[in-house]
């Protein structure tokens, strides 16, 4: 008998039979894959951020650059270089944190308690030490911990705040703290130039990234540049005259002023004493302000160019009115004296601005009605803020108009009994140079938002006429007698080759402990250049001067170099024309 063949494909079955049995394989392994992904997204979610924070779960900052404060032509006053933060893994260091706190207040001057918190926090993989550690030393701190076989601590970019031109400006400039910014506009304009960290966070196992752990970045975003109308090379140039000029006098401190005459531009800022923006802690706190803004002091005698002014906008006199100057003057219960012994005297009014007559200009603002002085000082902007963007800006104090007595106008007329800020008064000056037109004073090119909500800079200049082009051509002419070696009282302010008006201030103090007028005195010199074509007007002031000179010998010599440095550097030529030669006597 023939024996039957099996059927093909019993012993492995037939095609559809394997791919069927393929399908069940493929649906085992896929329903096993799963229920791994919904265990993973929804079962049991706690249970895998434990075991991911186990691992070590890891947040850390990426600090964005600061922006860079740059003077007019974009050098740097305050910028950013390399520098590391010193960052400890709490889970390597735990074990030695007595030790390393130790070995890091030594290396870093870090205070140890803290430090030691932070060495042993629990559950944390990422504390800071220190920040904006310089480069060099960071990686020597590094260095030596790997040596000393202290686990865990390393370093990460954190740009380190650097002041390249050290002192200069510094007042204006201010400084930063270990994590904030302590003064001047690093303060003021933060939000602008601190820009906003960004942040990094992975997943680490065995003290090493995972690879393909979670890992989640946040770009930082970099602060904006500040840019300001400091001239840096006038700004380290004013600074060292003024710093010569109050010593030579042994004078307390000092500031100086430098205005761009059509703009109200600052080109300089100078504060004497001052610092260095790298290590503020290492001078006074009362060094690490800005004197021309914060300090409120009683002009003096330049304060006379306003009043003065106001009676020939008035129509009230002109540079040649006469008046007859006594040797002293009655006034109710006060006598009223001049800086210099004189008999009866006849002055012009240009006569009385030159010598700088007290008792002229009394008798002179006696021509003015009721509240017509305050007016036009006002107008000029004494007792307002410049609102430049500085913090702790003074007001200044102008009294009310029905606080005024007599006496006191006479007084306020050449200048106590009234305090000003630095800035204030320059722009003050600069409105005569400018035709009349008071052009408020900018810090800021374009503009800037402070940090109280205020809008500051040259987009925001504004203008106001104050008195007329024609006063303010005649104030000037009177002005150059004043440094007229024939007429004046302070040759020593001229600047060759150029026609320069000016006027000296000499004013009492008025003392800290006693509020009384205590025999300090504050001098000045104030002008502008070319006199009947106006570049710059510079003010200068020293307080407390103790070699016995006055506006014009100390403070007259110093805006002379400022001002002829200035105008050689915008090299502006002379105008040519023959200056004033208005009579001072009759």
């Amino acid at each position: 008998m023939r024996q039957t063949r099996p059927p093909r494909g019993s012993r492995r079955g037939t095609p559809q039979v394997r791919l069927r049995a393929g399908f069940v394989v493929i649906a085992m392994v896929l329903s096993v894959f799963g229920a791994r992904l919904v265990q993973l997204q929804g079962v049991d979610p706690n249970s895998y951020a434990a075991m991911a924070a186990a691992e070590g779960l890891v947040e850390v900052d990426l600090p964005a650059e600061r922006g860079d404060i740059l003077d007019r032509n974009g050098k740097a006053l305050a910028d950013s270089v390399d520098g590391l933060m010193i960052v400890a893994d709490p889970l390597m260091t735990a074990e030695k944190a007595p030790e390393i706190a130790r070995f890091l207040y030594r290396e870093l001057d870090v205070d140890y308690a803290t430090t030691l918190n932070r060495l042993r926090e629990e559950g944390s993989r990422y504390e800071y030490i220190a920040r904006r550690v310089p480069a060099t030393k960071a990686n020597q701190v590094i260095a030596a911990a790997e040596k000393a076989k202290y686990k865990g601590l390393y370093t990460q970019h954190d740009p380190l705040r650097d002041y390249p031109v050290g002192d200069v400006a510094a007042n204006l400039v201010g400084f930063l703290g270990t994590d904030e910014p302590l003064a001047g506009l690093e303060r003021t304009f933060d939000d602008q130039l601190s820009g906003t960290d960004g942040s990094a966070r992975y997943e680490v196992g065995a003290g090493n990234r995972i690879p393909l752990g979670e890992n989640t970045v946040t770009d930082p975003v970099d602060g904006q540049d500040l840019q300001t109308t400091i001239d840096l090379d006038l700004q380290w140039y004013t600074q060292r005259v003024l710093r010569q000029t109050v010593q030579a006098a042994g004078g307390d401190s000092g500031f100086a002023v430098v205005m761009d005459t059509r703009t109200g531009e600052i080109l300089a800022e100078a504060d004497h004493p001052t610092f260095d923006a790298n290590f503020p802690t290492e001078s006074p706190k009362a060094d690490l302000g800005s004197r021309a803004l914060q300090d409120v002091y009683e002009p003096g005698s330049v304060e006379k160019v306003l009043t003065l002014s106001a009676l020939i906008d008035l129509g009230l006199m002109t540079p040649r009115t006469q008046l007859v100057v006594p040797p002293s003057l009655q006034r109710e219960d006060s006598p009223i004296g001049d800086w210099f012994d004189h008999g009866t005297i006849r002055l012009t009014l240009a006569g009385v601005l030159a010598k700088s007559s007290n008792i002229g200009t009394v008798l002179a603002a006696d021509h003015f009605k009721a509240g017509q002085l305050h007016e036009y000082l006002s107008r000029f902007g004494l007792g307002q803020r410049t609102d430049i963007g500085v913090r702790g800006e003074t007001d200044g104090l102008l009294p009310a108009p029905g606080e005024w007595t007599h006496q006191m106008q006479d007084r306020i007329a050449f200048g106590q009994s009234l305090s000003v800020n630095g800035v204030q008064m320059a722009a003050a000056v600069n409105t005569i140079a400018n035709g009349g037109v008071r052009v408020s004073p900018s810090l800021i090119m374009g503009s800037a938002t402070t940090d109280e909500g205020d809008v500051v800079g040259t987009d925001t200049t504004t203008e106001r006429r104050v008195i007329s082009e024609e006063a303010a051509r005649q104030t000037m002419l009177m002005m150059e007698r004043v440094v007229d070696p024939e007429a004046g009282v302070a040759p020593g302010a001229a600047v060759p080759g150029y026609r320069v008006a000016g006027k000296t201030g000499t004013a009492q103090a008025v003392g800290e402990e006693c509020a009384c007028y205590d025999g300090t005195f504050t001098v000045s010199f104030a002008g502008f250049a070319p006199a009947d074509d106006p570049k710059f007007t510079v003010y200068v002031v020293v307080k407390n001067p103790r070699n016995g000179g006055g506006g014009g010998s100390v403070a007259g010599p110093a805006f002379s170099k400022i001002m002829a440095y200035a105008l050689k550097r915008y090299a502006v030529p002379p105008t040519g024309t023959r200056p004033s030669r208005l009579p001072v006597e009759w």
